[in-house]
């Protein structure tokens, strides 16, 4: 008869260190804390399932955010409260990957409240386990949204009271109206006969997820006998007189038999139709006034501003560019920001362009500003880089002795583009962005007139008389003579 070895999930760590070189080997769990037990319990499930290579923990702010430390999968961080959000990405971006969004009370019922509840209307193909232990823990034992009527805490001292800040939230109820989720079910891990009882629903959520089934949704209350101010001894019998009585352990809703395979979401028309377009030929070259000039290639991560007035198309020559470096191979990345005017406020966003994978779409030192009046080049020219280029718009922009100085100093090129006469010349006023587009496009050769137009087309196309006044606009600007414009 051999010998059963009783061992480490191979999910975890061999040594749970905090950093390179700590000897000590110590875990982040305080004596008696349930998040020891529901991380075995996960570990032993991956395991046991197959799932260990294709596993993504996300774990937002709180003691959760410590799994880096434990599971040997993929990792990634969220901001509080974000990680469905995050989560969804990850398994939108890797459908084949099993993702677990791992949060606990003072995390997803809190701050995190919207990002689960539309998560969880959309049915996304994730499994959420909730850790629910009554109380903010990390970060020094604040009342949560869980938090019990009467329930003493840092924020609660004489404590909790219906009429100043409302009843505990029950999420699993609160989930279980929606009609996507497939599973939600609430359990605990206080004593050996409910930790079996969670070892099978983390199972069962898992295998949920393994099968496209959708949305599981398992919430676990958990001791937490360092902010509940007993001992660690005496957390079961808490749980028992103060939490069971109120959060009821059962399953509130199970229709994984009846529950179709989850499609992966289909790209939206607007993606398709320009995928669409990586179809035709490759553009090399392009003709400019009888000539033909090479296109370049971007070999490195170019960031721009675009900046104006509400009305101006700010935000829509940004969408713009990043669909010409869609159909030209690139990675792109847009941010947009405005002010709450849907007219004549102020507008701006980020792109960026690369030939790789972008880490970060937050833009902070600029390699090209596009100012659509004088507000907007004042604000960002300073941080423009060295050598960088700056597209004005000198229909309205006059005045540049203010920024001179910088310019000079860091030996930026600025384009001055006759935008706004160019549009008006047009009888329409909102084509001053494609105008602007038509230049760029001209001083900037990595992008074919020919696309853009392709694209104005596919954006226009139920509009024949606008397709037709974009692209007079947009050759108006790329007409214009570039020499005349360097100042």
């Amino acid at each position: 008869m051999g010998n059963k070895i009783l061992k480490k999930s191979e999910a975890f760590y061999d040594v749970f260190f905090r950093k390179p070189g700590d000897e000590k080997k110590s875990t982040t769990y305080c004596a008696g804390c349930g998040h020891g037990i529901i991380h075995k319990l996960i570990a032993e499930a991956i395991t046991d399932l197959g799932m260990t290579e294709k596993t993504t923990f996300v774990s937002p702010v709180g003691c959760s955010v410590f799994a880096y430390y434990y599971f040997k999968t993929g990792n990634v961080e969220a901001a509080h409260g974000r990680a469905p959000a995050v989560a969804t990405a990850v398994k939108r971006s890797h459908p084949d990957s099993y993702v677990i969004c791992y949060q606990g009370d003072g995390d997803l019922a809190a701050i995190g409240t919207a990002e689960i509840l539309h998560a969880a209307n959309r049915g996304e193909n994730i499994t959420v386990i909730f850790v629910n232990n009554a109380i903010y823990g990390m970060t020094g034992g604040q009342m949560a949204p869980t938090s019990l009527l009467n329930q003493k805490t840092a924020t609660s001292p004489f404590g909790r009271d219906e009429a100043e800040e409302g009843y505990p939230l029950r999420m699993s109820e609160i989930i279980a109206t929606l009609d996507a989720p497939v599973l939600v079910a609430r359990t605990s891990v206080h004593d050996i006969k409910n930790i079996m009882q969670t070892r099978k629903l983390i199972r069962k959520a898992l295998n949920a997820q393994k099968d496209k089934k959708g949305f599981s949704f398992i919430e676990i209350l958990s001791q937490c006998p360092t902010n509940w101010k007993v001992k660690p001894e005496d957390a079961q019998e808490w749980m028992e007189k103060n939490m069971l009585p109120y959060y009821k352990r059962e399953v509130f809703k199970d229709i994984l038999d009846q529950a179709a395979p989850v499609p992966h979401p289909k790209p939206r028309k607007e993606i398709a139709e320009i995928v669409e377009l990586l179809a035709l030929p490759e553009f090399k070259t392009r003709k400019d006034n009888g000539g033909e000039t090479t296109l370049k290639t971007i070999r490195r991560e170019t960031k721009f501003k675009i900046a104006g007035f509400g009305g101006q198309g700010v935000l829509s020559l940004g969408a713009f560019l990043c669909e010409l470096a869609i159909v030209n191979h690139y990675h792109s990345t847009w941010i947009p920001s405005y002010g709450p005017e849907m007219r004549g406020g102020t507008a701006n966003c980020s792109v960026i362009l690369s030939p790789e994978e972008i880490a970060s779409p937050v833009v902070q030192e600029i390699d090209i500003l596009v100012a659509f009046n004088h507000p907007s080049l004042v604000k960002f020219h300073s941080n423009v880089k060295e050598e960088g280029l700056i597209f004005y718009n000198n229909s309205i922009i006059n005045d540049l002795s203010e920024i001179m100085p910088y310019v000079r100093r860091k030996k930026i090129q600025l384009i001055g583009v006759d935008a706004s006469n160019a549009a008006d010349s047009l009888g329409d006023p909102r084509m001053v962005n494609v105008a602007m587009l038509g230049h760029m496009i001209k001083v900037y050769p990595y992008f074919q007139l020919q696309q853009a137009d392709l694209l104005l087309e596919k954006k226009f196309s139920t509009k024949p008389r606008l397709v037709e006044l974009n692209k007079q606009a947009l050759r108006r600007g790329f007409e214009q003579d570039e020499m005349e414009n360097i100042v």
